[in-house]
């Protein structure tokens, strides 16, 4: 089974996907960005890199092939562990292991892994649809001369003049004073309107100050205190201190690293019957990572990020 197909579907959604005993592959996003050289844009993307040291097992690769080929958690497990097997043979025989849409991973001179990602897929959901593109600079040309227009001379209209009706005269005075009695009937009638609404109001406003007088202000049901409840911020983030099978060893481990100074957290039992114990959580990728330097360096080298939300 090649499980490189599952991890690419978790990388769309996870920034952190663990392969259990081999490494972890992690996701970062950049920026878009333009090559000034050959006027290439590209579109923002997530950054592919890989850790050999967080090889515990996190449960996520593991159940996500479980519900996908209908299988129990355990044997999802050794189908894992059987091509992580594969992959170390060819490794030992000098080969590099290609893992479709994610990238190449194979050995240095010193026996490391190296790592190289492929640019195939953008796994940035974000940018979905969006491709480079070159836009080639824009060149403008400057005009050498001016050209020179002739003004064309103006030339006067002057209109003959016409001999109008006499007729003509009194109707534009008829009309003219029917306008001007128009206007004035109109200026009385709205003047007469003004004065009325004046009126009203007067004694609208008088009795509603009376009634203001005469009025009590006697709450007798108060509403009831409101009780808010501030939601917490997601912290995805987890390292994890230790899993026991013992509640009471849990809730030791818990007591030590409060006494040290960390903000510990005890999770519930999960399904495999363990007591996980955190550090601490934290809502980014970049705190945790800081943290678990910190933790590798001070307290414990086996301690390991988890990435899920509760």
């Amino acid at each position: 089974m090649k499980i490189e197909y599952y991890l690419s579907q978790l990388l769309y959604r996870y920034q952190c996907v663990t392969i259990p005993g081999f490494g972890a592959f992690l996701t970062q996003i950049q920026s878009a960005a333009v090559h000034e050289t050959n006027d290439n844009f590209y579109p923002p993307k997530k950054v592919i890199s890989f850790n050999a040291y967080l090889k515990n097992n996190d449960g996520l690769l593991a159940h996500h092939i479980s519900q996908s080929e209908r299988i129990s958690y355990e044997s999802a497990v050794d189908l894992i562990q059987k091509e992580i097997s594969l992959w170390r043979g060819a490794l030992h025989n000098k080969q590099s292991v290609s893992l479709t849409n994610v990238g190449t991973i194979s050995l240095n001179y010193e026996g490391g892994l190296v790592f190289e990602a492929s640019n195939q897929t953008n796994y940035f959901t974000a940018a979905f649809g969006l491709s480079s593109f070159i836009s080639p600079a824009i060149i403008r040309e400057s005009l050498g001369q001016t050209a020179i227009v002739e003004e064309t001379p103006v030339i006067d209209f002057i209109p003959q003049k016409q001999k109008s009706n006499g007729y003509l005269k009194y109707a534009a005075i008829f009309v003219v004073g029917l306008g001007a009695a128009g206007f004035f009937f109109n200026s009385y009638y709205q003047n007469d309107i003004a004065q009325q609404t004046q009126i009203v109001q007067a004694a609208v406003q008088k009795e509603v100050q009376g009634k203001i007088q005469e009025a009590t202000f006697l709450i007798n049901n108060p509403l009831p205190n409101v009780t808010l409840t501030v939601k917490q911020p997601k912290m995805p983030y987890h390292i994890v201190a230790g899993a026991f099978r013992s509640e009471e060893n849990a809730q030791k481990r818990y007591d030590e690293l409060i006494g040290l100074g960390y903000h510990a957290r005890r999770m519930e039992k999960n399904r495999h019957g363990l007591f996980p114990v955190l550090f601490g959580s934290y809502m980014t990728y970049t705190e945790a990572q800081t943290a678990l330097k910190e933790i590798h360096h001070a307290e414990n080298p086996e301690a390991w990020l988890m990435v899920r939300k509760f």
